[in-house]
């Protein structure tokens, strides 16, 4: 997967980064705002500058940990969050990591990867082995159209394609069109709750 690290590195090198919003997404952060337990183990993987799991801390989540492939983003949530565990810092390719969690935060990510079914599945199977008996996966998918076009990131899909790579691992809570996205992505995203 070293192709896939030059690749993001590259586009932090050239500021080249249209998807960061600068803050925590309003879904993500709607259900962090409702959770009650601050002892949960959390994974945010492909979280680059991590606003998600900078949120998190500063809620009182002490167990989060941020996990991108690229050493980039990484440093930059690090100098703004100097007092952050560094043993909770993982700069790892996402198939390679191992560990166990309560809560796994998708912003987008699996949008990211290039779209063969391969990687698909494969993301499917390995967040489902990353997470705890009845551990949950909680984010926003792109509602977009996938193209076909192996380059231009991000790549789409739509709830029953998205579906089809999660329903074998997962139970849905709910899946659905998302109501508070940030304007520019308003009608585009995809709210899930997913079970293990």
């Amino acid at each position: 997967m070293k192709k896939e690290e030059d690749y993001w590195t590259q586009r932090y090198k050239e500021d080249k980064t249209g998807w960061d919003i600068g803050y925590v997404a309003t879904p993500i952060k709607t259900y962090i705002d409702q959770l009650t337990d601050t002892s949960l183990k959390i994974l945010v993987p492909g979280a680059g500058n991590g606003y998600e799991v900078e949120y998190l801390w500063k809620q009182g989540f002490k167990n989060v940990h941020i996990l991108d492939i690229s050493e980039i983003p990484l440093k930059y949530f690090k100098k703004r969050n100097p007092d952050f565990p560094k043993k909770q810092i993982h700069c790892s390719d996402f198939f390679e990591f191992e560990g166990q969690y309560d809560l796994i935060i998708e912003q987008t990510f699996f949008c990211s990867m290039v779209p063969t079914y391969e990687n698909r599945a494969a993301y499917a199977k390995h967040m489902s082995e990353l997470l705890k008996p009845n551990g949950k996966l909680v984010g926003l998918w792109f509602d977009i159209p996938l193209t076909g076009d192996m380059i231009k990131r991000p790549f789409g899909g739509n709830k029953d394609l998205y579906i089809s790579y999660l329903s074998p691992f997962f139970k849905i809570i709910t899946f659905d069109r998302c109501y508070n996205s940030i304007a520019p992505r308003q009608g585009n995203e995809l709210f899930g709750i997913f079970e293990k």
